[in-house]
């Protein structure tokens, strides 16, 4: 397993305990909310986020697409564009 296995693994476990906990003290206004269904997971937004803090890349946009979207696409198979 690489580093970014190994990343994304500690972030979903991470997840998995956090967002329960977290939506049982949110607060209903009582205003419809969009729930529209997202491409990539919690875990692996925050795994490219992690991934970007780490590498050498001065803004986001530049490391996503010239690094993620191009090297990354067998490990995020559900990239936006």
């Amino acid at each position: 397993m690489n580093n970014l296995d190994v990343v994304f693994v500690d972030v979903a476990n991470f997840y998995q305990t956090f967002i329960p906990a977290w939506e049982k003290h949110l607060i209903s206004f009582g205003i419809k909310q969009r729930n529209k269904p997202f491409c990539l997971s919690v875990s692996e937004v925050m795994t490219i986020v992690i991934a970007f803090h780490q590498s050498g890349y001065q803004d986001s946009k530049t490391y996503y697409i010239h690094f993620v979207c191009r090297y990354l696409t067998n490990k995020f198979t559900k990239l936006v564009s």
